[in-house]
């Protein structure tokens, strides 16, 4: 077993973005990030303190929008259609989850397809769709960045993706086909869930239940990448029986130090890349 360093990656990636930021400053442009967050979500809470942090480590100029539940999807959509039309702002995120209150798709669709650098939008799903990719969601293009690095070439190889989010598993699946995969995707009602996943040359886990994949989920050697989030009594778990499943895998991301840190990286690489476009 080899750990995929996400910490390490993602350090390199974000050495190259600084220097990517300092050319942008040379010709007096400063990527500008707005990041909505609605109530008082632990999880979201750390996200958005996480992406500041390194929005400050890069260069970024990085404002956070605070809202309540008290608030309504009018003033949320202003404040959105506000940042659109703002000049210094590259991109604009919506942090997930939302309170059950709000509509997340009707917030997320005002959100202009330019500065959509969660990826999350129809027009930038559609372009995945279609195979002419525009703006990926942040964590199936960190994932694909980890594989690269590893040199591990998905092209003939059969990948399971466990969940089926708008968020990382369906923009994943799709991003695995256009580059030559064999995709299955699997989620919370799919039967014979273990019969699917041990025949995986790779496996994607991004389902939500702290150390629900075990190491009978998978077959010797696989590669197995944990997208899980889940805290229990303050301390963080993937979705992946780390301890179990390690001893089968030929490479493991750990959690964290895995997939979280490159998410940010990527989310920050898609407002460079948007920033980049000024004026063309």
């Amino acid at each position: 077993m080899n750990l995929i360093d996400g910490k390490l990656i993602s350090r390199q990636i974000k050495e190259d973005l600084k220097i990517e930021v300092k050319k942008l400053k040379e010709k007096g442009i400063i990527p500008g990030l707005g990041i909505i967050l609605v109530g008082n979500n632990t999880s979201s809470e750390i996200y958005v303190r996480n992406k500041l942090k390194v929005c400050e480590e890069l260069g970024i100029n990085g404002k956070l929008f605070r809202f309540n539940e008290q608030n309504t999807e009018s003033e949320i959509i202003a404040k959105i259609k506000e940042l659109n039309a703002d000049p210094l702002i590259d991109g604009i995120l919506v942090q997930s989850p939302l309170p059950s209150c709000f509509s997340e798709e009707k917030i997320i669709s005002y959100i202009d397809y330019h500065k959509d650098v969660d990826g999350f939008g129809v027009y930038n799903l559609g372009r995945l769709l279609s195979n002419d990719e525009n703006i990926m969601a942040a964590t199936p293009l960190g994932i694909l960045k980890m594989l690269e690095y590893e040199l591990i070439d998905v092209s003939g190889k059969n990948v399971v993706m466990v969940g089926a989010s708008l968020i990382v598993g369906r923009p994943m699946a799709i991003a695995l086909l256009n580059r030559g995969a064999t995709v299955t995707i699997a989620h919370s009602l799919t039967t014979n869930l273990k019969e699917i996943t041990s025949k995986a040359d790779i496996l994607i886990v991004a389902i939500g239940q702290a150390k629900f994949i075990t190491a009978e989920y998978i077959k010797d050697g696989a590669i197995v990448i944990d997208v899980g989030t889940n805290y229990i009594d303050n301390k963080l778990y993937g979705d992946v029986d780390f301890a179990s499943v390690s001893k089968k895998a030929s490479l493991i991301t750990p959690v964290p130090g895995g997939v979280g840190p490159m998410t940010i990286a990527m989310l920050l690489k898609n407002v460079i890349d948007a920033s980049k476009k000024r004026g063309i």
